[in-house]
């Protein structure tokens, strides 16, 4: 698996219209391959472009490199051993909201069985990635980190993970306060009739990779334990 890159996700069933709904905001159905029209939004397709690329989505276990002698058999396995240890569990519910001047949808009250699902992840498949390089910790360093997010880097290969995990289902690039002021109420009308219903997480969503410029594809839904 030379320069594949894996990821697991959060994501909403095939069947929860909340799918339906992010796949249509970014242009782009991650399972399929389909390319939904977008909302009559202006320049959405470029404030979304970047999200387009990872898929609608919430980060469990960040993109990581697999190692050259991992096989995808291995990835699979040590999804499913992830998966078996964390019981489905209800999502609260989401709304649109302002995360460092991107928009995403996030939890309304904290949810514990999130963070758990997210730590089991992250642990779990840590022995499948192969480690950084200089540019990538490079990359990650310019964002300031803080000293835990350091030592996560060190040790996680990303600094945002355990006690500096946020669950975030991204929406958009970085925006202006201009931006946001358009694309934030156009976002909560677009979202809103998913957003009413209720829903449980019941899989892990094994994304993947397959060359540097190539988008983030929904490989397999790998189910919890009930």
């Amino acid at each position: 698996m030379r320069g594949v890159r894996v990821a697991l996700y959060y994501a909403p069933t095939a069947d929860d219209p909340l799918w339906a709904r992010g796949a249509g905001w970014l242009g782009r159905d991650p399972e399929t391959g389909a390319a939904p029209p977008q909302p009559a939004i202006p320049g959405i397709a470029a404030l979304t472009e970047e999200a387009r690329l990872y898929g609608f989505h919430a980060t469990l276990k960040p993109p990581v490199t697999v190692r050259h002698d991992i096989t995808w058999d291995e990835v699979v396995q040590a999804t499913r051993a992830i998966a078996a240890g964390i019981p489905a569990f209800d999502l609260p519910p989401l709304e649109v909201a302002n995360l460092h001047g991107f928009l995403a949808l996030r939890e309304t009250v904290p949810c514990p069985a999130l963070q758990a699902l997210a730590d089991a992840a992250v642990a779990g498949a840590h022995h499948l990635r192969a480690p950084p390089n200089a540019a990538e910790l490079g990359k990650r360093r310019r964002a300031a980190l803080s000293p835990a997010q350091e030592a996560n880097l060190l040790r996680w290969g990303y600094p945002y993970v355990f006690a500096t995990w946020a669950f975030h289902m991204t929406l958009s690039r970085r925006l202006s306060p201009e931006e946001q002021a358009t694309l934030c109420p156009a976002a909560e009308a677009w979202f809103a009739p998913a957003l009413r219903e209720r829903r449980r997480v019941t899989e892990i969503c094994l994304f993947v990779q397959r060359g540097s410029k190539a988008p983030f594809l929904l490989a397999q839904r790998i189910p919890l334990a009930t």
